[in-house]
């Protein structure tokens, strides 16, 4: 299959004073960002967990770590819980930040996941596409448009519209489209992109049929980068990468077209619809934010 390296990090990356929030930061991609990050000198670390234990777990792993302790032992790592698969852990994380972090300089949505049986979260919306963030180029839209009849999100909650192989793919076209529209709330304040990390030796099928974990364990071993060279391209996105990068999808630290669908008409109007059911769904648990619509 072939993935070009990654190159290393510009030595001139320093985070002194910067503070980055990460998802799904107790394992994983997640985890070893936190780590690279704490060694190019990032000031305060968050890691945002399902599980306080399994997080408190991590931050004593990061804080033991012979590089942090020798880059960086005064850097303050934290645990915030959070659980994408609910609405109201959402707005206790959100809140939470709001009144304990002076100033945010890096959030990284690395939390995702791949279930292949359908599933409901608990604010009743299809569990991969409300709690994840397979090329995106292999979606269902084009082979299964909406119906003009249906809600984009009601399109994706229907059990008769869920393809198990082909959900994580879906996940990852919806969120190239937020990041697109995203992008345009305050282009000049903030860079919003998204990257794929390419194939990672990572803990990622744990969730899948046993015939599939075992076949796809050997080809992450084989194919896949480490999990330290694929953490690189979360640090790129996040502290390398420019302006230019904006609303954009990155493959390999460069900017990729994405989903072809995403760049017609019909994409352009997905997206629209996408964001204004998305964002009035949320309202229904915190009002404020009805006026992003």
């Amino acid at each position: 299959m072939g993935q070009p390296p990654i190159p290393p990090t510009p030595s001139g990356v320093n985070l002194s004073g910067k503070t980055i929030i990460i998802t799904g930061g107790n394992a994983g991609l997640g985890y070893e960002a936190a780590k690279q990050f704490l060694t190019l000198g990032a000031s305060h670390v968050i890691l945002a967990c399902r599980s306080i234990s399994k997080g408190q777990e991590a931050v004593s792993a990061l804080r033991a770590d012979p590089t942090v302790k020798q880059s960086n032992p005064d850097a303050l790592i934290e645990v915030f819980e959070l659980d994408l698969n609910d609405y109201q852990s959402g707005l206790r994380f959100s809140n939470k930040v709001k009144s304990e972090v002076k100033e945010l300089d890096i959030l990284l949505n690395n939390g995702g996941q791949v279930v292949m049986d359908y599933r409901m979260s608990k604010n009743n919306h299809e569990q991969n596409m409300q709690g994840s963030a397979t090329q995106i180029s292999q979606n269902t839209l084009t082979k299964k448009p909406i119906s003009p009849e249906s809600t984009v999100l009601g399109h994706f909650d229907n059990e008769a519209n869920y393809n198990k192989f082909f959900r994580y793919a879906d996940t990852k076209t919806v969120v190239n489209a937020y990041v697109r529209r995203l992008a345009a709330l305050a282009p000049s304040e903030v860079i919003v992109n998204n990257l794929c990390p390419g194939l990672v030796q990572t803990g990622l099928d744990k969730n899948l049929p046993f015939y599939l974990r075992l076949p796809m364990l050997f080809f992450r071993r084989s194919a896949g980068r480490t999990v330290e060279e694929g953490a690189r391209t979360l640090i790129y996105a996040t502290t390398v990468a420019g302006p230019e990068t904006n609303g954009k999808f990155l493959q390999n630290n460069k900017v990729h077209p994405g989903a072809a669908f995403l760049n017609t008409a019909e994409g352009g109007e997905f997206i629209d619809k996408l964001w204004k059911e998305s964002v009035q769904d949320a309202a229904t648990v915190n009002p404020k934010l009805s006026s992003y619509a």
